[in-house]
Formats: structure tokens, C-alpha cells, sequence
């Protein structure tokens, strides 16, 4: 999951907090493999993205801890947050 929220005027860069709940995976190495993939992915493409700050928590335990998997999974989101939101009309 990707939560984020706008930061306030004079900020310009994007942050990123991590979330990998030790319920979700029980080994530390799983834990930081996680936030090691999605760290870099962020690092790659913080030139690109808005003044937010995103918070990436992990809702599922991945099947296969694959980093290739991880990586297309959160640019996923992150294409996703780029997008331009339709109108809604009232």
C-alpha cells in the first residue's frame, strides 16, 4: 500500500518512510530485502516525482520474495500516484 500526502510550500523533494511489519515477515533479512528494493527504486526516480511524502507499508506477505517483483510492483504504485486523478462532479 501507498499512502501519501502533499508537503507543505518550500519543500520540493519527495520523501519515503517504510513500514514492513515483523507479522508480515518473520525473518529480518526478509525485512530489509524489502526496504532495500523499495529504498532504491525511490532513489532511482526521486528526480521525477512531486513534493510528497509517501509512506510504503506492506499489507500482504509476498508469495515469492522476488526483488525483480518487488521493484515492478512499487513503481506500480508510484505510476499510479503520477497519474492524474479524473474529476469527480457532484
Amino acid at each position: 500500500m501507498l499512502h501519501y500526502q502533499p508537503r507543505p510550500e518550500g519543500n520540493t523533494e519527495a520523501r519515503l518512510g517504510l513500514v514492513v511489519a515483523k507479522k508480515l515477515l518473520k525473518r529480518a533479512v526478509d525485512r530489509n530485502k524489502v526496504k532495500r528494493v523499495v529504498r532504491e527504486q525511490f532513489r532511482l526516480r526521486l528526480a521525477g516525482l512531486p513534493a510528497v511524502d509517501l509512506v510504503v507499508r506492506l499489507a500482504a506477505k509476498p508469495a515469492p520474495l522476488d526483488g525483480k517483483l518487488l521493484a515492478e510492483d512499487f513503481l506500480a504504485l508510484l505510476n499510479k500516484l503520477q497519474r492524474p486523478r479524473p474529476k469527480r462532479e457532484d
